[in-house]
């Protein structure tokens, strides 16, 4: 019996040209226009090739900060789409991943995001989990950032 030898497979390597690529004016219109969902995916698609084949992963500062943004977003998402036990969960992930990256990182203005879901928090503390959001209108700060 011959066993087939493979060749190593040749991985791409980590993108960091995404952290250059970043148009935060683009976050920032679908965070403002309060389109959560798109917007998760968006920073999503960026984690995801920023951590691709890296030696520091996860771990990655930028990928860390792109990854607890990404929290946030699912927090404001999940509080208006009755979701109030992810969105607890996703606002203590998010508070402790943005919180080193005080008061700015990236250009992005950290404090408001923290602000809001520091503010949210507590209210969303004993609700059912499909209970509804206990904002009515809900508003949040703006994406605030520096070019």
């Amino acid at each position: 019996m011959k066993i087939l030898e493979l060749a190593p497979k040749e991985l791409p390597p980590p993108d960091r040209q995404v952290l250059t690529d970043i148009d935060w004016s683009e976050a920032a219109a679908m965070w403002n226009g309060n389109q959560l969902g798109q917007l998760h995916d968006w920073l999503n698609e960026r984690w995801s090739r920023l951590i691709r084949n890296s030696p520091a992963g996860m771990r990655d500062p930028e990928a860390e900060f792109l990854q607890g943004l990404a929290y946030a977003t699912l927090a404001l998402f999940f509080t208006q789409n009755r979701n109030q036990e992810g969105a607890l969960l996703m606002i203590d992930d998010a508070t402790m991943a943005l919180a080193r990256y005080r008061p700015r990182f990236l250009g992005v203005h950290v404090e408001p995001i923290l602000g809001a879901l520091q503010e949210l928090r507590p209210l969303l503390v004993g609700l059912a989990p499909d209970d509804d959001c206990p904002l009515y209108p809900f508003v949040f700060p703006k994406f605030e950032y520096t070019a």
